[in-house]
């Protein structure tokens, strides 16, 4: 009986001891991925080894730490997101909808959204990235270079631009911001900071910069054409990434023809395809024969124009019913842009910026003797700016619309008769020969062709079509404390916790704001910018559980179905003559007049399908 209490002691000892070891083998193993694991993996590993465990195979492959390997993480759909692993961090999480909300046609759908792919930021990387990028391709997703944060060595480049400068002016790079060079303050002589390209896409060693051109046709619709050739302007040294030994060599790093027809290495050419200035097109067919899928490039090209138009149609609208007259005939108005892209290595166009008075000169001077200058056709403009001036004239031809319908109508007669084509043009007036001997027109319509996939970027475009509808005075630009509370009452947006005193004190503080940061203090009240910033803030306060984008499209959803309710009332009103024959006492000072029309202003203004009708008021 002694020999059995022993026996059962020493094995209790033994299972103590055995309990105890294995407590402090899995505290060890926690400390050693404490710095990794989240707290609820942790507690999971701590009560998982609180039990005997059998022991796990050291790792033998080379590089691996001498450590025990951790336990794969496992994902969950009901737990929160674990975080992600070190030097990884995914990108492009589909936010959730809130609670059910009607959408407008403007919003982006539900498909497109879950076509976005997943990004993958590898800057921060500790081994090989061939393992990583064969997975994010096998996966489908996108991976990004970021700038790494612990690399004290890599350092980015800004090129400093003047504002109001033209044809290369003043541009110059720096590493440090606080080289900038001002000539005055910031208010006197203000200037563009943007970062430096450094990988831009080559050709023969030399950088290049694509300017092509973009015709702005109407407003309101909105229709966007872009030519199909543009202009490549070579720099004239070959491209070396920028540092503090080469900052200062402009026909390195600087790509504007005013500045590097003045080097001794600029080649004039007669060719499109050679010397330092040649067409687009000759560009695409060189990068095609190397196996470059053209057709991505140009389709990313045009995304790039038509975001950058949307993004400037909003202001645009601004200005343009400050200087086109209501009601009044004129002339058709139209604007072409010169946008200025870079190709990056990777073939990704980028923007620099846009012209809005781009050059339209077809000739370049060539020294003949020391001092001694003379215009010289150039061949690659001529080539292709007179296609884009004469094919946008075609495109704004006011008559052509009237002929179209002159001709059809006296076709028809002569279709019974089955005369021959050469009576047809004569009986027409000719004008089937009138653009027989051109070529065919070089402007490709972009938008509203390609409406649908940009429509839900238009939230901004529609917030103008609000702030113009208020701004009260013909000719204003910044909406006045009267009609934006004229806007509150209309839209129905005051209640118990927003009331009209709180909406004064919101338009006073951020008027004032603005109004401190520009230049021009001609004209008090509130721009378009502080509209778009309070819009923002009663957006987040009305829809309080909606993402962000959400919350601005069912504002402005509320508001335009309330203005639609206000304009029928009135065109009910103004019919029935209740009012015997005076507009009822409701709405803005601005709605008592016909709403100005924002597209070409010799011709009826329309409205976008995909936005709410503005009704005429009587």
């Amino acid at each position: 009986m002694q020999r059995r209490n022993s026996e059962r002691e020493l094995a209790s000892r033994w299972e103590t001891e055995a309990v105890a070891a294995a407590k402090a083998q899995a505290a060890e193993r926690v400390r050693v991925d404490a710095g990794a694991a989240g707290e609820p993996e942790r507690r999971a590993r701590e009560e998982q080894a609180m039990d005997p465990a059998p022991a796990q195979p050291r790792a033998t492959e080379e590089g691996d730490a001498r450590v025990l390997p951790r336990p794969l993480p496992t994902l969950t759909v009901s737990k929160p997101k674990p975080a992600p692993a070190r030097g990884l961090w995914t990108h492009g999480k589909p936010r959730s909808k809130g609670r059910n909300c009607k959408r407008s046609s403007g919003r982006r759908s539900d498909e497109y959204r879950s076509q976005r792919p997943v990004t993958v930021d590898s800057s921060k990387a500790r081994t090989s990235l061939d393992a990583l990028k064969i997975s994010i391709r096998q996966l489908k997703w996108k991976e990004v270079r970021m700038v790494k944060d612990g690399d004290p060595s890599w350092k980015p480049t800004f090129i400093v631009k003047p504002d109001g400068g033209c044809q290369g002016d003043g541009i110059y790079l720096i590493k440090d911001p606080s080289d900038i060079r001002l000539a005055g303050t910031l208010q006197s002589r203000p200037a563009v900071v943007q970062e430096y390209i450094c990988k831009p896409l080559l050709i023969d060693k030399l950088k290049f910069d694509i300017r092509l051109y973009v015709l702005l046709k109407s407003l309101d619709p909105l229709e966007i054409y872009i030519a199909k050739d543009g202009l490549s302007r070579f720099c004239t040294e070959p491209y070396q990434e920028p540092s503090s030994k080469n900052l200062h060599h402009i026909f390195m790093h600087l790509t504007n023809y005013s500045l590097n027809i003045h080097s001794g290495n600029f080649v004039h050419s007669d060719s499109t395809s050679t010397g330092s200035k040649r067409t687009f097109s000759s560009i695409l067919c060189r990068l095609s024969s190397k196996g470059v899928d053209i057709k991505k490039v140009w389709s990313d090209i045009i995304s790039l124009v038509i975001k950058t138009v949307i993004a400037l149609t909003p202001e645009l609208k601004v200005f343009y019913q400050s200087d086109i007259p209501a009601g009044r005939p004129g002339p058709t108005c139209f604007q072409i842009l010169g946008f200025d892209i870079l190709l990056m290595k990777n073939l990704k166009p980028v923007l620099l910026e846009v012209n809005a008075n781009p050059s339209m000169r077809i000739e370049h001077e060539q020294e003949l003797s020391p001092g001694v200058f003379e215009n010289v056709p150039s061949l690659v403009d001529e080539e292709v700016k007179v296609a884009v001036i004469r094919d946008t004239l075609r495109l704004m031809d006011p008559l052509k619309k009237k002929r179209e319908s002159q001709s059809q109508q006296l076709e028809k007669p002569l279709a019974a008769k089955e005369a021959p084509d050469s009576e047809r043009a004569i009986a027409s007036g000719g004008n089937a020969y009138s653009e027989a001997h051109l070529p065919s027109i070089c402007l490709k319509q972009v938008f509203p062709k390609y409406a649908k996939q940009f429509n839900y970027l238009r939230l901004v475009d529609r917030m103008a079509n609000l702030f113009i509808r208020f701004l009260g005075i013909k000719g204003s630009m910044k909406l006045g404390p009267t009609g934006f509370r004229t806007f509150i009452r209309n839209c129905k947006l005051s209640s118990s916790s927003l009331s009209m005193a709180a909406v004064d004190i919101l338009y006073i503080d951020i008027t004032r704001r603005w109004n401190s940061m520009t230049l021009d203090q001609r004209e008090s009240g509130m721009c378009l910018q502080a509209f778009i910033e309070a819009f923002f803030y009663l957006a987040q306060r009305k829809f309080k559980m909606l993402p962000l984008h959400e919350q601005v499209a069912s504002l402005i959803d509320l508001c335009e179905y309330h203005l639609s309710l206000l304009d029928e009332k009135r065109l009910v009103c103004g019919r029935s003559g209740t009012l015997g024959g005076r507009p009822p006492d409701i709405g803005s000072p601005q709605e008592a007049t016909p709403a100005a029309p924002l597209a070409e202003s010799n011709l009826p203004p329309c409205t976008d399908k995909h936005s709410h009708p503005r009704h005429a008021l009587s």
